[in-house]
């Protein structure tokens, strides 16, 4: 069993969602941050890879590929930080999020590869369409690393098949029709969302987009497999800096609590 199935299998035996937590690789101290989501209570992992033109994300996630840019973060680098953190943490699945022009730059195949070297367990490429994705997904598949892909509001029932057709680890619902951290989807519309796409898959089905408060995490996870957060805990890292590992903590701790609590009797 691979570590995100082991860990939906986890969280789905002990009857809760599996808390999905971003951050961007190289803005602040990115190692201590990783520690400091795992000891808050993080199930799954998303490693952003900083891109000039980031254009799914809204404005902390921008600034931030871009304090990470300037800080000259490489591929290179964010697979070294991908090798010590697997060193770290043996158990916690890690997925690389980010866009088609960093990961393919020097070939599908190098790129798959080296994930697999350093123990990346799947990537979320957010600007390849399924239908056009004849190099990453294959390469990523050869080397044992999921291809994870991305419904959102407008994937109907024709293309769903589309998105599906090669897809592991899990599905990442985009629950709303826009970028990150600006706004968040209706219960009501998430949960009929989920429910359709959990009858076409199954795979875990995780949902995003403007997920900020644990009471948002606690709604959300009252339907769904997987709840992600990313541009509030982005936040934190841009107003505490070097001091950010401590906040990040505490913020995904309240964010597991919401979580664990969601679906016991009232």
């Amino acid at each position: 069993m691979t570590r995100l199935a082991a860990a939906f299998a986890h969280t789905a035996q002990n009857n809760r969602a599996a808390l999905v937590a971003f951050v961007t690789a190289g803005d602040g101290p990115t190692l201590a941050i990783l520690d400091a989501l795992v000891a808050g209570g993080t199930d799954v992992i998303e490693l952003g890879m900083p891109f000039t033109d980031p254009m799914a994300d809204g404005p902390a996630i921008q600034a931030a590929n871009l304090r990470s840019l300037a800080a000259g973060t490489t591929t290179p680098a964010i697979l070294d930080i991908a090798r010590e953190f697997r060193e770290r943490h043996e158990h916690i699945p890690l997925v690389l999020m980010g866009y088609a022009n960093p990961m393919l730059r020097r070939g599908a195949d190098w790129f798959a590869g080296e994930c697999a070297r350093v123990g990346v367990d799947g990537v979320i490429c957010v600007d390849v369409p399924p239908e056009e994705d004849d190099q990453l997904g294959p390469a990523l598949r050869d080397n044992g690393v999921a291809p994870i892909r991305l419904a959102t509001p407008t994937t109907n029932a024709a293309r769903l098949p589309a998105v599906l057709d090669g897809a592991s680890g899990f599905l990442y619902y985009v629950s709303v029709a826009g970028i990150t951290g600006l706004q968040q989807a209706a219960a009501a519309s998430i949960e009929q969302a989920v429910a359709r796409l959990k009858a076409a898959t199954p795979l875990p089905v995780a949902v995003g987009f403007g997920i900020r408060t644990p009471e948002q995490a606690a709604e959300v996870a009252r339907v769904a497999d997987g709840v992600v957060v990313g541009s509030a805990i982005v936040d934190l890292v841009a107003r505490h800096g070097a001091d950010a590992p401590a906040a990040v903590r505490a913020y995904v701790a309240s964010l597991r609590a919401a979580i664990d609590g969601a679906r016991s009797p009232a």
